[in-house]
């Protein structure tokens, strides 16, 4: 198991966490209200390191087209086809992974691991006790910052004005 203060050192794109004798690790947030048109978000337990490992979760992996699947199935799916290399998969992920929501730029960075057996997010910055732990939709393989909103496009959901960066 990783150590709390560990940091990973490495983009998680290239860095192992099998090869650093970690496994599924639970998150380190909660659900609560956001007080915001997104409804229930993550939040930090306690206060996150820089490159600390936020949560490392199992995925369900769906052979199913996007257009074909529901909404909300939709809006909860990663792009499995480009963070794990498997043409024509998206990915369900288990804990809070589908359950962080957007922002531009987010706290956290994401991406595939155990062969696209599992999917981490790194916090990319220092986080606050309490403050909502947040992925970037729309960032291309993981990364926190975006200058579009093709996720929002493609599911037909309108970005919140909080979501929109002011320099995109």
């Amino acid at each position: 198991m990783i150590a709390p203060n560990r940091r990973l050192e490495r983009d998680a794109q290239t860095e192992s966490l099998e090869a650093m004798n970690v496994r599924f690790k639970p998150s380190l947030g909660y659900l609560a209200q956001t007080a915001t048109p997104k409804g229930i978000g993550v939040f930090a337990s306690r206060a996150i390191e820089t490159g600390e490992v936020v949560e490392a979760s199992p995925v369900i992996q769906l052979q199913l087209e996007f257009e074909e699947m529901d909404v909300e199935l939709r809006r909860r799916v990663f792009n499995w086809e480009r963070l794990a290399s498997l043409q024509g998969t998206s990915a369900i992920a288990l804990g809070y992974g589908s359950m962080y929501n957007h922002a531009n730029p987010a706290n956290m960075r994401y991406a595939s691991d155990f062969a696209g057996k599992a999917i981490v997010f790194i916090a990319i910055r220092a986080i606050k006790r309490g403050e909502e732990l947040t992925i970037n939709y729309n960032g291309k393989g993981g990364v926190p910052v975006s200058v579009d909103d093709i996720w929002f496009k493609v599911c037909d959901v309108a970005p919140l004005r909080s979501d929109i960066r002011n320099d995109a």
